[in-house]
């Protein structure tokens, strides 16, 4: 498709990659807004809202981040399934056709960890599985809301996450490389 804009909402500001994608087809206009997905909703709905006033209309959101590491338990759940939950609420206000809104798409990013935990990370595994049910469920109220849902699940990929991560109560001293081990994808 002809894409207008891209907004890449995170934590960590990256030019370079910001210049990456903007190289890719220069006439997107890429934006970088920082934010983090454990703020409350209240502090969402706000920048949701300067967005909406720049752009008039946003057609999907891709829910990204992700944590693994089974020693930050509370971090684990807030930034991998509350965090997401969140920003959907959030962006609901702006999308939801019961309130006069135009739909749109969410892409939740899941795991297949969502449908085959990794038992050594089953905090991790759990947030997944979580995201799975949270995008299911909302996918079914679509002719309501007028928003499409749906996750994408992809399996071991060689990213910074799973190069070096805790696993949980330390059962399992050398949970990377055995996971590496098992055929990987490239990010």
């Amino acid at each position: 498709r002809d894409l207008k804009n891209l907004l890449i909402l995170d934590r960590i500001d990256n030019p370079a990659a910001i210049a990456e994608l903007k190289a890719i087809n220069p006439k997107v206009t890429v934006t970088f807004y920082p934010y983090d997905v454990t703020v409350p909703i209240a502090e969402t709905t706000k920048l949701l809202k300067t967005i909406f006033a720049k752009l008039k209309t946003v057609d999907i959101l891709i829910n990204g981040a992700g944590i693994l590491d089974d020693h930050q338990i509370e971090r684990t759940i807030a930034v991998n399934y509350t965090g997401l939950v969140n920003t959907t609420t959030a962006i609901l206000d702006f999308w939801d056709k019961r309130k006069g809104g135009p739909g749109g798409i969410i892409c939740n990013i899941g795991s297949v960890t969502g449908f085959n935990a990794i038992y050594q990370v089953p905090v991790y595994s759990g947030t997944k599985a979580a995201v799975v049910n949270f995008t299911s469920s909302l996918a079914k109220l679509a002719p309501i809301t007028g928003v499409t849902a749906y996750t994408v699940n992809p399996g071991i990929t060689r990213t910074t996450l799973v190069h070096k991560f805790n696993s949980w109560l330390d059962v399992e001293p050398q949970v990377a490389e055995k996971l590496l081990a098992h055929p990987t994808q490239a990010s």
